[in-house]
């Protein structure tokens, strides 16, 4: 049996569509899947299950991507082929049956939208899946003894981006309530994000330099050694959460009700105001602070040092 799945360029969404991988791969344990997606999401797939081909998906004009991921599909026969992108593409294969998402923007959480196409309610959980060389490159990276605090200070638009100064002021607070703590700070590959992570790098000398040079599956497993997230809006948010890292997302004028980390220890915080058009500076630190203590607890690496430092 092939699955054909068609999911995001955007590395977020495709975090979300991997608890319908994960369905379908219980679903259909013979099955192998080729899934198409876009650059910076394929790495999310690479050790995955039954996984025969990940086909690239690069944006082109006139949307030929579209024509070159037909041609890419179209000596296959699939017996099942998922379209989350709402394309025509699946249309023009042949294919026994096809689960093709609507495209445009709607109201509601992402989540629940992609469990309609499979008609999921509720829908499944993101899940993340590493290999034995991404944990113990992560198990160096990060080694016993220490508690991890993962921080993620950027994001890929600034409007989403709580300022440098209130991350460090976070860390500090943590800090001071739980000594043991080191943070780890997390962000995408190119020059713009480093120069984002670099003042809280600057002013956090004892934290880990995770940015940049990871791959995905490395990252996940990176955050899986964290007792906590703290982190914008973003794909490494909901990485984050997939793993079931305890999960904070802070929120601006992006759209918590959409996008919302999404996991088994998760919850966003918003910035006072509108939603969609809220100032992501006028999220104070103090609730940030809060927030991040009541899910942190959570993790059982926590225990000794809250009754230690807390």
């Amino acid at each position: 049996m092939r699955i054909l799945f068609i999911t995001s360029t955007r590395l977020g969404d495709a975090v979300l569509s991997t608890g319908l991988l994960d369905v379908l791969l219980a679903r259909y344990p013979q099955a192998r899947f080729t899934i198409a997606c876009g650059p910076v999401a394929a790495g999310l797939f690479e050790a995955m299950p039954r996984r025969e081909r990940t086909i690239v998906v690069t944006k082109r004009k006139y949307d030929l991507h579209w024509l070159a991921l037909w041609r890419a599909c179209v000596g296959t026969r699939w017996d099942l082929c998922v379209d989350l992108r709402g394309s025509a593409v699946t249309l023009f294969l042949a294919a026994r049956r096809r689960a093709i998402m609507r495209g445009g923007r709607r109201q509601g959480a992402r989540i629940a939208h992609l469990g309609q196409v499979l008609r999921l309610s509720p829908p499944p959980l993101p899940v993340m899946w590493t290999g034995a060389g991404d944990r113990a490159r992560a198990a160096a990276m990060l080694p016993d003894g220490p508690v991890w605090l993962a921080l993620a200070p950027t994001a890929n638009w600034a409007g989403k981006v709580w300022p440098a100064d209130h991350f460090i002021a976070l860390a500090r607070a943590l800090q001071d309530r739980w000594p043991g703590l080191r943070p780890v700070i997390l962000y995408g590959p190119g020059e713009t994000e480093r120069r984002m992570a670099a003042p809280v790098l600057a002013a956090l000398p004892d934290a880990v330099d995770a940015g940049g040079g990871l791959t995905l599956a490395q990252v996940a497993a990176v955050l899986g050694r964290c007792a906590g997230f703290v982190g914008n809006d973003s794909g490494l948010m909901h990485l984050s959460a997939a793993v079931e890292t305890p999960t904070l997302g802070l929120f601006g004028p992006s759209r918590m009700s959409e996008y919302g980390p999404v996991g088994r220890c998760a919850r966003g915080i918003a910035a006072p105001g509108p939603e969609g058009s809220a100032p992501i500076a006028g999220l104070a630190v103090a609730p940030v602070v809060e927030a991040a203590i009541g899910l942190m607890e959570r993790a059982p690496v926590m225990a000794d040092l809250t009754g230690a430092g807390g």
